[in-house]
């Protein structure tokens, strides 16, 4: 299992303390997993992008014990998903590749990597609306190219239909990030569709989720 029972003690008190964690991660954890499982049933190796802490990675490579899970950030995340992994002692967790979604050829380093281990599922969980739109876009295409055939792209978040917001307290997000940054924002549905079908990608299913929230599963043509 990812955690203990036993209360850490000592130096490993100090390694828990300095793990990076997000509550969100804890809160839709489960209502993912409950989508997540039945699609990745004949799954081998998904690749996650964005794996931020790594909370995501080991929670699911440990109730989906028949992938192998591939973490991926900016370096500067590298260190926490990394203990995280380390804590889990699981085998079926890799340690995190550096991937730029600002860099429109992101996939090219992967395809040979993945060509010979066929790579079945791509995972990205609130990214969509943290990355500035272009990068949302090299996200897309690229996972269409690394992608086997009939593999699957699976991003979960907000998303917005028609340009319009689903809730008003996703509108209220939607005018936080911004705030933040100008260039974050909640997407909306019908470009993402677009880049994926220019990618070869045809959505499966429009998850709904809970917090307004949803899961878009495109699969490979």
């Amino acid at each position: 299992m990812v955690t203990s029972s036993k209360r850490p003690t000592g130096a490993n008190l100090r390694r828990t303390q300095i793990k990076p964690y997000s509550e969100s991660c804890d809160r839709n954890r489960d209502s993912i997993l409950g989508v997540l499982r039945p699609l990745l049933n004949k799954c081998r190796h998904v690749l996650e992008i964005g794996s931020g802490t790594g909370q995501h990675a080991v929670y699911f490579a440990d109730r989906i014990p028949h992938i192998i899970w591939h973490t991926s950030d900016l370096a500067d995340h590298h260190e926490g998903i990394q203990r995280w992994i380390d804590e889990s002692h699981l085998a079926n967790v890799r340690a995190p590749r550096e991937l730029d979604m600002s860099v429109q050829t992101w996939h090219v380093n992967l395809e040979d990597h993945f060509e010979d281990i066929h790579l079945q599922a791509i995972y990205s969980a609130n990214t969509a609306h943290i990355m500035p739109e272009t990068c949302v876009q090299n996200m897309i295409l690229g996972a269409g190219n690394l992608l086997e055939s009939g593999g699957q792209l699976i991003l979960y978040g907000p998303f917005n239909y028609k340009q319009a917001f689903t809730s008003s307290s996703n509108a209220k997000f939607d005018h936080w990030l911004k705030q933040r940054n100008p260039t974050q924002g909640i997407r909306d549905f019908e470009r993402l569709n677009a880049w994926a079908n220019q990618s070869g990608l045809y959505l499966q299913k429009d998850y709904p989720m809970p917090a307004n929230n949803r899961l878009l599963c495109w699969r490979k043509r």
